[in-house]
């Protein structure tokens, strides 16, 4: 891999969601893409807060970089997306993967979402098409539909770093849930493989950390570490048995804290459901639907 781009990236851990953010870019002065951002919001009080996103936005002005891509892997179940923000302070476009329309037309009839709500996608500026690349300044990407937490995960890969959406954990963690409408371990399984034929030496940008008790948190591996000690799907693995063991998993877990405004938010790329008449946006509960 030597012949390879290194992209560089700074990352961000927020604790409140255990999500990492992402910025890739090639040194001061040049182009970025910002992956995976977060809105703060707290769920008992409704409110929201940049603090997450602003310390983006002090990276990338320090850096003097240039903003050309809010990327995200997935529609997120378990945070809300700074994209708006970013892209009003930062500029940039807002881009998906295209089965996005998949998720949209799923969750506009749980949440029953407002007539006009569109389920093609049209809320980003661009969506990805499997293998699809496109450039972040002079750094080349591709952009990998790598289904199964959700049916419109995406990967990017820049180089030698593959940000990996919620597909894959750090080694002591595994891999994401496939209970959500949608998801399937069959699907995830076949995946990882794609993921995990990349050369030993690629770097993994996590989306997300639960690090066992003594850990800190970490947002980046390599294919060679995952092979050979995810717990998951290390080498040897058969397909049969990570399906009946992320199966047996995903009947014993909980929905994330805050799903139910994530999803709301992040089917629209980021933005709140239109205000009503008194002017304040809101946010469904669907009783009994999930």
């Amino acid at each position: 891999m030597s012949d390879l781009q290194r992209p560089q990236v700074q990352s961000f851990f927020d604790p409140a969601t255990s999500t990492v953010s992402h910025v890739i870019h090639a040194g001061p002065g040049t182009a970025c893409a910002i992956v995976d951002s977060v809105l703060d919001y707290d769920p008992k009080s409704g409110r929201t807060d940049t603090r997450s996103a602003d310390a983006l936005i002090d990276f990338v002005r320090r850096n003097h970089l240039t903003t050309q891509w809010h990327l995200e892997t997935h529609i997120h179940a378990d945070h809300l997306s700074a994209a708006p923000y970013l892209k009003g302070k930062l500029g940039g476009r807002t881009a998906i993967g295209s089965p996005v329309r998949t998720v949209q037309k799923i969750f506009r009839t749980i949440f029953n979402a407002e007539h006009g709500f569109a389920t093609d996608g049209s809320q980003f500026d661009h969506q990805f098409e499997d293998n699809e690349h496109f450039a972040i300044g002079d750094l080349d990407a591709v952009a990998w539909h790598v289904p199964g937490h959700t049916p419109a995960d995406f990967a990017f890969v820049v180089g030698d770093a593959v940000f990996v959406g919620d597909t894959i954990f750090m080694p002591d963690v595994g891999t994401a849930r496939c209970d959500f409408p949608g998801g399937s371990a069959h699907t995830l399984w076949q995946s990882t493989r794609r993921l995990l034929a990349l050369p030993d030496e690629t770097r993994l940008f996590l989306c997300h950390d639960y690090p066992p008790p003594g850990r800190d948190p970490s947002f980046m591996t390599t294919i060679g570490e995952e092979r050979r000690a995810n717990i998951h799907l290390h080498d040897g693995t058969e397909e049969k048995d990570f399906i009946a063991l992320r199966e047996a998993r995903d009947a014993k877990l909980a929905m994330p804290v805050l799903l139910l405004p994530s999803i709301q938010v992040n089917m629209r790329a980021g933005h709140m459901p239109p205000p009503e008449e008194n002017g304040v946006s809101y946010l469904k509960i669907p009783v009994n639907r999930l």
